[in-house]
């Protein structure tokens, strides 16, 4: 299950996963996204916090922060920031902001995925 990487590659794929992960998410249109006002909580839990809408007021656990035209385009520029980023990665080398954010690790549910692939793929075999 695990790849076989040296302690160089491996420090060399985190930083990748962090210029990446700044030059096409983060710097994209999730920061108008994150723009804004954000509530204050005297509960610490948000309990306490309401959107007041001409339908009614809405909890702030059960509101939506993104719309489905806010996600499509968020979506659609990160797929393009990506596709740039692939095509050109020696332009995106260098790491910015990025170098002080925790090391990357794998994503439980994507581990999850890969091991489903990986079984079904051997039972097909």
């Amino acid at each position: 299950m695990r790849s076989r990487l040296s302690a160089a590659g491996l420090r060399d794929l985190e930083v990748l996963a962090k210029v990446l992960v700044e030059t096409c998410v983060r710097n994209s249109e999730l920061e108008n996204l994150h723009a804004g006002t954000f509530p204050s909580s005297q509960a610490g839990d948000f309990s306490d916090v309401k959107v007041v809408t001409p339908y009614g007021e809405i909890p702030w656990a059960r509101l939506s922060r993104i719309s489905d035209a806010e996600m499509k385009v968020l979506m659609v520029d990160v797929v393009d920031r990506v596709f740039t980023y692939f095509r050109y990665p020696e332009e995106f080398g260098r790491i910015g902001g990025a170098a002080r954010w925790d090391r990357p690790k794998l994503h439980p549910d994507l581990m999850r995925a890969i091991r489903r692939r990986r079984a079904r793929a051997r039972r097909d075999d």
